[in-house]
């Protein structure tokens, strides 16, 4: 009887873990780029990048996929900028001693999205906030999208959304993330 309990509570485990398992996934290429625009109030473009992530692009269970991108914060650079870069780090926006990492998890989608374009939905987290984003992918420009071509995805949120509020009267609220991404090329398939 104690053995047929185990073999239940096993197998009910191997099911719930099952999705987990069988899932395959594709780290991205060190050529993917991950940043995102502000603006000055005096109509200033400032180009952020972060210069260290990491993720994946997860094959599921009945064949659509998921995005996880982790940027890490302290990684934060505004080109051309040392002191924007250093103010992006701190506690008046990122955080990045206590936040080090913004994160997206995208729902599931099929792949052909990558080809056409559309939106990708998903969970945007910046500073322990996490709430839902939708990227727009632009169409591909190749044939085989995120091998030949880059994936761009682009996406606005408020930085008074996730309380980055600090310089409102120099900095715009909004946030443009611009998303360049391509796999690791010994993952393509001919």
């Amino acid at each position: 009887m104690q053995v047929c309990k185990r073999l239940s509570w096993c197998g009910v485990v191997l099911l719930c873990l099952w999705p987990a398992l069988s899932a395959s996934a594709t780290s991205f290429d060190p050529a993917s780029r991950f940043g995102f625009e502000l603006r000055t109030r005096w109509g200033m473009k400032l180009e952020g990048r972060f210069n260290r992530y990491e993720g994946e692009v997860r094959q599921l269970p009945g064949g659509s996929h998921q995005v996880v991108l982790r940027m890490f914060t302290q990684s934060v650079e505004i080109v051309g900028y040392p002191r924007y870069s250093e103010w992006t780090r701190s506690a008046k926006f990122f955080e990045a001693e206590r936040y080090p990492v913004v994160t997206f998890v995208s729902r599931p989608y099929d792949e052909a999205l990558l080809k056409r374009g559309g939106d990708l939905a998903g969970d945007l987290s910046i500073r322990g906030i996490t709430r839902p984003k939708t990227l727009t992918v632009a169409p591909s420009t190749c044939a085989r999208p995120a091998y030949d071509c880059d994936v761009v995805a682009t996406g606005a949120v408020r930085r008074s959304d996730y309380d980055m509020d600090d310089w409102m009267m120099a900095v715009s609220d909004r946030v443009v993330f611009v998303l360049r991404a391509r796999l690791r090329p010994e993952a393509a398939l001919p």
